[in-house]
């Protein structure tokens, strides 16, 4: 049975309560089955290296265009989709820790910073020249800069369901296309790099850094890592946690701009406007600290069971969130934009390695 449009059930979408639960059951179970099962999927030996994120969205989008969701399943998936989301981005700062990325000192951390700055000018230089909606370019480009799936989960939560652009654009959609481009890309890299260090005069530190500035989910980099030595592994997921870092103030920017358009164009009392910083970006960025405090002061490591669990929870309400979305995508208008996209993503990643690796030569 086919689904209404979704984008018009999720403005009109009420805030869920207790009241509400039985509402939002069905939509929430569905969407916690898709999840279990990209999960499952992603233990089978061809799929280990392909993020769990992408395969729970994919089977979204299967189960939608495939008409297999039942009516009564929208409110809980929009509700997994929206609040779901911000819950799992705001527990994403939880693996993320301050003193770990300090330590690789002021030349990488520059070149991190840098490398993502030059992400996004290029990205604005590119999508002058190919027919790429904008805010597919900015999931991609987020993307490519920050942490690859997460980084698109984040953003997306600080959009409205529907971009305001004369594609008329979903997120939904955006968000699929800059998923399946980014996990295409990041495999390539995750090969191509580590392939490439052999002929590059760098040490391991240098090594380690540029694939950590470069590749874009943090499994590639570890993966991408482990085809050279142990020692660059752990430089290169030390400095993939430094980009990740960078998505609080990206989100952040995000979800400020978001709000101020929102106010320009609302007529209502003043009392009755978004606030100009999201509350889960908030979260996101508190998370953060409180984990950066925990490896200051030693107690992340008896903590350290409980934290790796918190990072698997993590990594399915994110899964459950993205496979919601996946539920609200029309495939045929997303293939459409398949083309410039993976041209934008696949130029735009060969510019981060090439910046990272520039910088990484003459700073780290």
């Amino acid at each position: 049975m086919s689904l209404p449009d979704p984008t018009i059930h999720r403005r009109a979408t009420p805030r869920a309560g207790l009241a509400s639960l039985p509402k939002l059951l069905p939509g929430l179970v569905l969407a916690v089955g898709l999840a279990l099962v990209a999960y499952l999927l992603t233990l089978m030996p061809g799929l280990k290296l392909v993020s769990t994120l992408l395969l729970a969205i994919v089977l979204g989008i299967a189960a939608r265009n495939m008409g297999l969701l039942p009516q009564n399943a929208q409110a809980g998936l929009t509700f997994a989709s929206k609040s779901l989301l911000r819950l799992g981005v705001v527990l994403l700062g939880l693996r993320l820790s301050l003193p770990d990325v300090f330590s690789l000192g002021f030349g990488a951390l520059l070149t991190i910073l840098l490398t993502a700055a030059g992400t996004y000018l290029v990205a604005i230089i590119l999508r002058r020249y190919l027919a790429l909606a904008p805010t597919t370019a900015l999931l991609t480009t987020t993307g490519t800069a920050i942490c690859g799936a997460s980084a698109i989960a984040g953003i997306s939560a600080a959009l409205p369901p529907k971009a305001q652009d004369p594609d008329d654009e979903t997120v939904d959609n955006a968000a699929l296309t800059a998923l399946a481009v980014i996990t295409l890309c990041g495999t390539l890299t995750m090969f191509a790099l580590p392939a490439l260090v052999g002929f590059l005069p760098l040490t391991p530190l240098q090594a380690g850094v540029w694939l950590g500035a470069s590749i874009h989910e943090v499994g590639q980099v570890v993966a991408a890592g482990g085809f050279i030595s142990p020692e660059v592994t752990d430089i290169a997921t030390v400095s993939k946690l430094g980009r990740v870092v960078l998505l609080a103030p990206i989100v952040a920017l995000v979800g400020y701009g978001q709000s101020r358009q929102a106010q320009r164009k609302t007529s209502q009392a003043k009392s009755h406007r978004p606030p100009l910083l999201p509350l889960f970006v908030v979260g996101f960025i508190v998370a953060i600290v409180l984990r950066s405090v925990l490896a200051w002061s030693g107690l992340d490591q008896p903590l350290g069971p409980l934290l790796a669990g918190l990072n698997t929870f993590t990594t399915f309400i994110l899964a459950v969130a993205m496979a919601a979305l996946g539920t609200a995508v029309n495939l045929k208008s997303t293939l459409s934009a398949g083309g410039p996209a993976l041209l934008f993503g696949l130029i735009l990643s060969g510019a981060t390695a090439s910046i990272a690796l520039g910088l990484t030569l003459c700073l780290v």
